[in-house]
Order: structure tokens, then sequence, then C-alpha cells
């Protein structure tokens, strides 16, 4: 009279391989805790000590040479998209070029030299590497493109 159905070893072979699977990733993450929360901390004293001024009297108004140093500090410098926002706005308002300001908002959110350690040890040094690479190359090719298709010059 039960109406209760009993589990098909199908069906208990897959349980058992999410709980397996869950309790591997968790060990994972908890081993990776302490890399994480050091990128954190690195993250907020980039924020707290390199200001907008300072990075105003870096650039000089050459495209090409605004467009690089951009791309360099908004490498080193990596952040959320939301204060890229507000950093590269305060940075328009002190008159750095669209160039510098644009390849800095794309660098700051898709280079991660300073998560670079975290994401070896995540995804392996010939990932992140060429993740890196290839995100800083075309953090330069987006920049250029963007200013130039909205005509900024």
């Amino acid at each position: 009279m039960n109406n209760m159905k009993k589990p098909q070893p199908q069906q208990q072979q897959g349980r058992k391989t999410f709980v397996t699977s869950f309790i591997k990733a968790l060990k994972s993450f908890s081993t990776s805790l302490p890399m994480l929360f050091g990128v954190l901390l690195l993250v907020g004293l980039f924020q707290t000590f390199i200001s907008s001024e300072m990075l105003a009297a870096v650039f000089n108004g050459e495209p090409f040479r605004d467009t690089l140093i951009g791309t360099l500090i908004g490498s080193i410098s990596a952040g959320n998209p939301l204060t890229s926002y507000i950093i590269g706005g305060g940075l328009l308002e002190k008159g750095v070029s669209f160039f510098a300001v644009t390849a800095f908002l794309v660098a700051w959110v898709t280079v991660g030299l300073i998560q670079y350690p975290a994401e070896v040890e995540a995804f392996g040094k010939r990932f992140a590497t060429l993740r890196n690479l290839l995100s800083f190359m075309l953090a330069v090719v987006v920049s250029l493109l963007t200013v130039a298709t909205l005509g900024i010059f």
C-alpha cells in the first residue's frame, strides 16, 4: 500500500556522483580561499593608494601612448566594473583622453595581473598566461576601435 517508489539504482548513482562532486568542489574552494582573500586585500590596497589624480598625471594626450599606458595601469589595478566607471568618469573630468580611459576600463575588468597567482592555481599557468595576454592585446584594440567608432579624437 505504500505509494512511495524506491529510487532506481541509476538515480542513486547520480545522487552519489553529485554529492561526491559537491564535496570535491567545496574542498577545492576551501584550499583556494586564502589565495582569494589575499587577492581581495591587494585589490583593496590598489584602490586605496592609487588615486585618479595619480592616474591623470601620467597621460599626455597622444592616442597610442595613452592607450598603452591606460591598458598597463588597468591591468595592474584590476577591479569591478562599477568602480571602474566611477574612476573613468573622474579621469574624463580631469581631461584624460578617451583612448586612455577606454583602455583603462577594458583592462581593469578583463586583465588580472593581481589575480594571476590565484588564476594559475585554479586554471593552470598556460591558460592564465594566455588569457591575460589576449585580454591585454584586445583591450588595446577595443579601445582604439571604440574611440574611432565614436569619432572622438
